[in-house]
């Protein structure tokens, strides 16, 4: 059955008739979960077992489970976790490669990707491999997981290698790197002014290490010297940087196309998006008719993009056999004066 390049979010915590009917028609790539979506344990299973019904197959369903303010399932329900560069701050500080910090990073992916799979959950969009620095907009900064391009490195590489073996496929963004955006693209348009000899060395590096990881979403910024006019998730010239210069491999999806950083019609935008090269069209606020514009404008997976889907997917690991529990002591040991201190 052919499926659209699109990954659309249903409106609530229950899958409705018309959203069904809609969903089984327009056959989207897959589904992303928020947290209007998740209220319980039970309902989550239902509602993610719904949608794989209504489009007739095992569709990958998406979260953003990053920790602090960005994590969809949240208490009392689910576990609540620190910032990221929060706990990377407290375990490694200045340093740049700490197997402690190392280590709990891999449990905390693992962990995660754990209760994700429990809830029909296969896909966390994680880890942040963009770099923090002082003039990062608060809206990223404390979601990073470093202050320098070598611990960024590891430490999502540690994110990522424990979603994989829990079973969850981790998505690298944003992109080739929004840790210098001074504005929130949510609301406006980021422009980054550094060089391209400077960014290769800082905010890109991570990006090209971490360039074999199955799944990678684009930052919603200008870069001038790659196109002075589009941000990088419509841009021809910006989404070839991702393949050509970057690295990038694998499935390759935009940020959320509604985001305040672009202009024009949301199918436009996902049109161009689309036309520019990215694989999948990432559509988030379960508005109904913005996702009929979307699919009626956009249409079918290229075969390029169905082939790495499939490489994606068919790469995914079963969940490693351990003693979960003994996990979640080794991991509360290494994080619980880092936790205490921050007052949970």
């Amino acid at each position: 059955m052919p499926k659209g390049a699109y990954i659309f979010a249903p409106s609530g915590p229950e899958l409705g008739s018309r959203e069904a009917r809609f969903f089984s028609e327009a056959q989207p790539f897959g589904f992303i979960m928020f947290q209007r979506n998740c209220k319980s344990p039970d309902q989550l299973r239902r509602l993610t077992a719904a949608l794989r019904e209504s489009v007739g197959r095992n569709a990958p369903i998406l979260i953003d489970q990053e920790g602090g303010r960005v994590q969809r399932m949240r208490a009392p329900h689910w576990r609540e976790w620190m910032p990221p560069l929060d706990q990377v701050d407290a375990l490694a500080g200045s340093v740049d490669v700490s197997p402690e910090a190392e280590r709990a990073m891999y449990l905390r992916g693992f962990l995660i990707g754990t209760e994700l799979l429990e809830h029909g959950i296969d896909v966390n969009c994680a880890p942040c491999a963009d770099v923090a620095r002082s003039e990062t907009h608060p809206f990223l900064r404390n979601r990073c997981l470093g202050s320098t391009a070598s611990m960024v490195t590891v430490m999502a590489r540690a994110l990522a290698t424990g979603l994989t073996d829990a079973g969850c496929l981790p998505v690298l963004k944003h992109a080739p790197g929004h840790g210098r955006a001074t504005r929130d693209s949510h609301e406006a348009l980021p422009r980054i002014d550094a060089s391209l000899a400077e960014l290769l060395e800082t905010d890109f590096l991570p990006f090209r290490e971490l360039a074999d990881l199955p799944m990678t979403m684009t930052a919603h910024v200008v870069i001038p010297e790659i196109d002075p006019e589009w941000p990088i998730s419509l841009s021809d010239a910006g989404v070839t940087y991702l393949r050509e210069e970057i690295g990038l491999s694998g499935l390759l999806l935009t940020d959320d196309i509604s985001m305040g950083a672009l202009s024009g019609r949301v199918e436009s935008r996902a049109a161009s998006a689309h036309e520019a090269g990215c694989d999948l069209v990432l559509h988030c606020s379960g508005d109904f008719s913005e996702m009929s514009a979307i699919a009626a404008a956009v249409g079918e997976m290229s075969s390029s993009a169905r082939r790495l889907a499939d490489i994606a997917f068919s790469g995914r690991k079963n969940p490693l056999d351990v003693d979960i529990c003994d996990f979640e002591a080794e991991f509360a040991a290494l994080t619980q004066e880092v936790e205490r201190n921050a007052g949970r």
